[in-house]
Formats: C-alpha cells, structure tokens, sequence
C-alpha cells in the first residue's frame, strides 16, 4: 500500500514540475533577451510551442530542453543535468491516464497538481465536493450531471472520483480546508440513505487531522462565497505559486497571478471566519442528519 501511494504522489507532482521547469526555461530566455520566435527556431517548433511548454502545458523532448539550454548560454553540466531532471520527472505518467477515455484533458492538469498540493482550499455550493463525496452520492451526482452515459461509463467516472479521493489518506495527505454552502447538504442526490449516508461520511471525515470542514449556513444571508464555487492550491516547492482553479463546464481556469490568488484567499478567510468552527459544523451536521 506504501509503494502505490509513492508512486501516485509521484506520478501527481509530474504536472507541478512540468510548471516549475516551463518557469525556469523562461527566466533563462527572458535574461538573454531571446525572443520566443527565435527559441522556437532553434528547437524547429512555432512561437505558440514555445509559450506552451514555458506555462507548463505540454510534455517536454530531452533534446528540445538541451538545445535551449544551449541557446541561452547554460553550459554549466550540473546546472544541465538538473534541469534535464526535471524533463524525466515532468514526462512522469500520472494514474489518472488509465481514466483518459472518461477524463477531459483540461481536468488532468488539475488532478496532476490536486494530487501534488500540500494546501487545498475550496468552497463548494452546488454540491458536496468531489473529495469529499461517498460512492452512492458521487454515483447520482455523475448520473444527473451526464443523463446519456452508459451505465459503464458512469461506473468509471466515479470509480476515478474514488481514486482521487486517496489522496486525503497518503502519507503525504495535503491539508484540506472545505467550506460548503448549506445548499449543497440540503440539495438531495440519490435517494434518502445516500444523503445520510453523505452526511454521516462528511462527519467521520471531518475527524481527520488533516481535513477543516465548515459549513455555511442559510442563515448568515450574503458572504464572500458571492461569485461561486474555487479551489486555492498551494504547493511545497517554493519556486510555485499558489493557483486558483475556476471549473466551467466544459474547460477552466488557472489563476497564478498574486492580485488575482489574493482576492481568493481573502475570499477564503472571510467565509471561514464567517462560518461555525468545525465542532460547530458537526453538530449543524448532525441536526441535518436527525432531519433526513
């Protein structure tokens, strides 16, 4: 069990160092005063190549990264080396592509750099967010969200959602800070078990020492929570920012720059000062079980 659990912490920070090498190749253009047209030409790819492998969003070829290297003067060997690292653990091959055939790729990133965060924030309002969610409810929720899947198709979507849910319980879990809207108890998926059963789960993992669940109620009216549901991601490399993730329905996006994070996370402080601490969010809890 230790090993798999490694091997998916690995396999998930690929996507964090795949950012982190994009990153660097571009501080090391950017001092050389090389323009993207002019590294493209030296790797025989376009401009557009260039901005994509610098943010991150595509695998990287041993030789492409040395022939830059070359072009922006690193000649040192271990510096090389390092960064040729990195292109070996960025091109890593995450659990998640085994679901490629029910996974859009935009979602990928997102599982990638879920599973490397040390740090997850999110506030959810629709529904019981995705970590957090049982077999039953995550059934319903992925049946009502796609009416024409097949049963099979439905069975590998949740199957993946439970997947992603380990993550809570490696070794190296992240710290998890949740804040449901009162909406998303009190809105049923599944019949009436599954939304105990929901319930019921969402006390026993608020246990956890690494998970913070709060709830905001009805009755505290407007708050920060006022444009929708995000997640904030903070990562331990200290070369990475944090990154807000926005779903849509069919891509989202990611948010790295430091006014933009800084909305979110003050966004994020307000609601849980707002809320009931988490004692008090248990027994909330426990009075909507009592009613269900």
């Amino acid at each position: 069990m230790g090993r798999a659990v490694l091997v998916t912490a690995e396999a998930s920070g690929s996507v964090v160092r795949r950012i982190l090498l994009g990153s660097q190749l571009r501080r090391l253009r950017e001092s050389r005063g090389i323009t993207r047209e002019a590294a493209g030409y030296s790797i025989r790819a376009s401009e557009s190549k260039i901005s994509r492998l610098e943010l991150g969003r595509v695998s990287f070829k041993a030789r492409d990264v040395e022939d830059l290297l070359t072009l922006y003067g690193v000649t040192d060997s271990t510096e090389r080396e390092s960064l040729l690292g990195l292109v070996r653990e960025a091109n890593a091959t995450g659990w998640w592509h085994s679901y490629g055939d029910v996974l859009p790729g935009w979602f990928q990133t997102y599982i990638g750099l879920e599973g490397a965060a040390s740090l997850i924030r999110i506030y959810e309002v629709q529904f019981v967010h995705g970590l957090l969610q049982t077999e039953a409810y995550a059934h319903a929720v992925v049946s009502r969200g796609m009416p024409g899947a097949t049963a099979a198709e439905i069975d590998r979507r949740v199957a993946l959602r439970l997947e992603r849910q380990k993550v809570l319980v490696s070794e190296s879990a992240p710290v998890f800070h949740a804040v449901l809207d009162e909406a998303a108890l009190r809105r049923p998926y599944g019949d009436r078990n599954v939304m105990r059963g929901q319930l019921e789960h969402l006390i026993e993992i608020s246990e956890r020492p690494n998970v913070q669940l709060q709830v905001m109620p009805f009755s505290f009216g407007g708050h920060a929570g006022e444009s929708g549901a995000f997640t904030l991601l903070r990562f331990p490399e200290s070369d990475l920012q944090d990154i807000v993730y926005l779903e849509q329905l069919t891509s989202a996006l990611y948010l790295d720059k430091d006014e933009e994070v800084g909305q979110y996370e003050r966004a994020m402080e307000r609601l849980q000062a707002d809320c009931p601490d988490p004692d008090r969010t248990r027994d909330l809890l426990r009075g909507l079980l009592q009613l269900s």
